[in-house]
């Protein structure tokens, strides 16, 4: 079966990429993050991504949109839920690149992180799935997000530190900094 999964980053996609090959499944990866900010943190991960992909010999197909305005646009009304914008832009574009190219399924490395609203991404993922007439293929990689990490460090990756978008990067800095609120 061959599945699209999309990427967020090398540290994530790692484990998923191991994963679902030892499963069975033909796999290629999908870059679309028109979240990440700024343009550094954009192309830090997205080099980092390309460099892990030819190292491992993952088809990578790029929707290369460094996408700053339609981002904040598409969240400015409601910053604080702007996870769920953020999940149908990226989840939604992956069904519709699946469904393209004539992928089975796709999936996400997102579904690794213990720090994304799984839920509200299975259900995002769930939706796009059935308005593109693709399958969704869920996998819960979460047990694997150490793993993913520690082989990250030891292959030298780029390591972000916040989500992506600048409203998380704010969130870190501010937490980190509890005296300037």
């Amino acid at each position: 079966m061959k599945t699209l999964l999309h990427i967020c980053c090398a540290p994530c996609a790692n484990q998923c990429v191991d994963v679902l090959r030892t499963d069975g499944f033909d796999v290629a990866g999908f870059w679309y993050n028109p979240n990440i900010h700024p343009f550094t943190e954009y192309r830090s991960r997205r080099n980092t991504l390309r460099e892990y992909a030819a190292a491992v010999e993952l088809p990578l197909i790029e929707k290369n949109d460094y996408g700053l305005r339609p981002f904040v646009r598409a969240v400015a009304e409601d910053i604080e839920n702007r996870c769920v914008k953020c999940y149908e832009m990226r989840l939604f574009e992956a069904a519709r690149q699946a469904k393209a190219l004539g992928f089975d399924s796709f999936t996400s490395s997102l579904f690794i992180s213990p720090y994304q609203n799984h839920q509200l991404m299975r259900e995002t993922a769930e939706r796009a799935a059935l308005e593109n007439g693709v399958e969704f293929l869920y996998r819960d990689f979460r047990p694997y997000f150490k793993a993913g990490q520690e082989y990250a460090r030891e292959q030298g990756f780029y390591m972000q530190k916040y989500c992506g978008c600048v409203f998380s990067e704010e969130e870190r800095y501010l937490k980190a900094n509890k005296i300037l609120r």
